[in-house]
This record gives C-alpha cells, structure tokens and sequence, in this order.
C-alpha cells in the first residue's frame, strides 16, 4: 500500500500559525503579554483543593491577540497538591505540540467580546477538555483511492464540555479548539465557538429523537447548530439507573453524555473552507435533568444510597469503595461521578482551500472568514488542498483513559 505524500510542509505551515507569520513561512515575532483575558484567573481553590489560586494561574500562555490565557495543566501540580479538577491528556505527547505549542483556553470566548459585545458567552475554567493521538489511521470512504493511500493524521482537539452544571441544558455555544495534520496534504489550526444542536434544549440520552426544551440560551441570540447534545435527564436516570430490580445499572445508558458536533469554517462569500464533525463522548458526569429542583439538576451520587434510591454497580460501587456513604455532597472526591473518563470520535475531516491562502480570519462562530483581520476576528490556518474526494474518516481515541489525579472531583 502506498502512502499519501504530504502535498504542504509542515514547517510552512508551522510559522503561519503564530500570530506574526504569514503565507510565506515568514518566522513569527515573539508576542507580548499586554494584559488579562477573560478566562485568565478564574479558578479559585475549594475546600476539597490543596493548590493555591497562584500556583493555577502559573499555568498560564500569551494567546495570538497578546493576551494572557489559562492552558493545560496537571491535575496535581508537581509539588504535589491537588487542583481537583483536569483538562485532559497533556499535549506536550503530541507530535503537533512543537508547532502550536501551549494551548490558550478561551480565545473564542475572548473574540466573541469584542464581535458582539452585548451577548457574550463566558464559559468556567475547569470545563476545558484536551485529547490527542498521534498517527492514527484514517478510513479513505472512496474505493480507488482506499487501495492506493494509506492516510494517518496527527490530531489534537479541545471541547469546553463542562458536566457538572445546567449549562448545557441550554447553552450549545462551546469553544473548541481543532488541530489536525494527515499525509495526505490536509491540515488545519482552528479555533472558534460551536454551536452543538438547538440553543434552550438538549436531547435525552435514553431517547436520541426526544428533545427536551429548558429555556433560553445564552447568549440569547446563539445560533442553531448542527448535531446534537445528548445529556441524561430524570427519566432516563430512574429507567436505567434506579429500577434495575437489583441487577447492576445500565450507566452507559442512563447518564452517559455524547456531545456531536458539525462543524464548517466559511468564507464571507459563503463557501466551505473545512468542514469536520468529532463527537465528545463522557462517562459519569456529575449531573443530570431534574425539572423538579430549583436548579434543575440532579446528582447521580444520590441515587447510589437509600431512602432516594439505589443505583448499583459502577460508579456507585466505585464511590461505596472510595467511602462515601448517604449524603456525601456531588463535589466530594469519594464521588466517581466526577467526568474525567472521556474518548472522542474523530470522524469525518474535508478541507477546500486548494487557492489558499494558508492564514483566514473568520468571526468567532468561524463565519465571514476574510485574509484580513477584522475587529472580533480570529486566525485560522488551512493547508492549501482539496482532499473532499477521499472522504476520509476517523475512529475513536481515548477509550480507557482515566484522566483525573488523586482529589479530581466535580465540578470538572
């Protein structure tokens, strides 16, 4: 079988994605930090967390508009005290780490504050997921060029998919953040806000066709997006989880999370520079749906003990195992209904940008994208193909993954 040249160097492509660089491969002048963003400094220790708010916010990057930004860091810091809560795998494994280097969290968010100052969307630290796998063997879905190319991709992703809360309930603006790089020529740096499904619903995860409305989004004028957030709700947990007639309970069911995405960066003239569709898919989120609490959220934690309820096996038998008894509070670290437990479907991966140019600025939902940057604007770098014939598609990585630390807990 042979094997798909790449059709752009990396090394071109790697000095477009600084925020000095340009189509030419010029190398980037180092950016200065002239002040906080938004999502610089939110987090704050709990009584559950050992770290200091100064050692968090030492985990922190210049983003491309040369502010200050949160990135990823350990779930305990080197000197051993806990945050309590994690943001995925470390992207220092991943072969594109030497050229995007230290992820800015919140930079869409950011733009957003500018491109539309009256609806802004501000979303939690601790909510920022990052996975990645390198060489990962992709599905060529057209039959003569499935027996000539063997096409593998580098890929590193970053969904801000907070399981704690009712945010998503309502809310499908979530920035993501979308890094890919394949021999078969394909390759694109993108950040942006997408929006997952219906904004003010989500549907059931017992229930794929059921949507359950909520309220209103917000921002309130969040567009519809494609794909769909799939979050348990009451009756799934009492279905699945609680009437099992003594049997162990059908988590995977009842309270597992699929958030799907599809996913286009355009151009002001409307045409589809890449268009891509990864699922995040989570295991034991510390909430569910319930219209009867004031909150309108429910702990899975409760249901694991009488009088409430009794869930059985899994994450309840884990949490009994960790010691927590009735009425240990949702954000306890004997609780495993805590998130960390992830994978995410790669999918499908087309980019038409044969005429260039590398570097677009599109607004923050990836729209209206323009060579010039613009007030609200953020850079996206594509490689220079047309790979929409192959079709090519990807499997799932992460499975298996425990990416928590001694004290992760909710909310995370």
């Amino acid at each position: 079988m042979m094997r798909a040249h790449r059709i752009i160097g990396a090394l071109t492509l790697a000095a477009t994605i600084a925020c000095a660089g340009d189509d030419n491969g010029a190398s980037p002048e180092p950016i200065v930090a002239t002040g906080p963003s938004r999502a610089f400094s939110l987090w704050a220790p709990g009584p559950n967390d050992t770290c200091t708010k100064e050692q968090h916010d030492a985990y922190s990057v210049v983003g491309p508009d040369g502010k200050m930004y949160p990135t990823w860091h350990p779930p305990l810091d080197p000197s051993g005290c806990s945050f309590g809560h994690e943001h995925g795998r470390d992207p220092r494994g991943s072969d594109l780490y030497g050229i995007v280097g230290d992820m800015p969290l919140g930079v869409a968010n950011e733009a957003l504050e500018t491109w539309d100052p009256a609806n802004p969307r501000r979303e939690d630290h601790v909510g920022h997921k990052i996975d990645w796998e390198n060489d990962v063997r992709m599905k060529v879905n057209t039959p003569v060029a499935e027996a000539l190319l063997e096409v593998t991709c580098d890929v590193l992703v970053k969904l801000h998919q907070g399981t704690h809360s009712k945010d998503a309930f309502t809310n499908n603006l979530h920035e993501m953040v979308y890094h890919i790089r394949c021999n078969d020529g394909a390759e694109a740096h993108l950040t942006f806000m997408a929006a997952i499904g219906t904004p003010g619903e989500f549907v059931r995860s017992c229930n794929h066709e059921q949507h359950v409305t909520v309220g209103v989004a917000t921002p309130p004028n969040s567009p519809n997006g494609g794909g769909k957030r799939i979050v348990p709700d009451l009756g799934c947990v009492q279905q699945f989880l609680v009437n099992n007639d003594g049997n162990s309970s059908d988590f995977g069911t009842g309270l597992h999370e699929s958030w799907q995405t599809s996913n286009a960066i355009r151009t002001a003239d409307g045409h589809t520079l890449a268009s891509f569709d990864p699922y995040f898919q989570v295991n034991f989120p510390s909430r569910y749906y319930d219209p009867a609490q004031a909150s309108l959220v429910g702990r899975p934690i409760d249901l694991c003990f009488l009088p409430v309820a009794r869930a059985r096996g899994g994450a309840c038998q884990e949490s009994i195992r960790n010691g927590a008894t009735a009425g240990v509070a949702y954000d306890d670290p004997k609780s495993a209904f805590n998130g960390v437990q992830r994978h995410v479907d790669i999918n499908s991966i087309h980019i038409s940008n044969r005429n260039g140019p590398n570097v677009w600025y599109t607004d923050p939902f990836g729209r209206n994208g323009k060579p010039e940057p613009f007030p609200g604007s953020v850079r996206q770098v594509l490689s220079k193909v047309d790979n929409a014939g192959l079709r090519i598609s990807g499997p799932g990585i992460g499975f298996g993954r425990y990416y928590g630390g001694t004290g992760t807990h909710a909310p995370n």
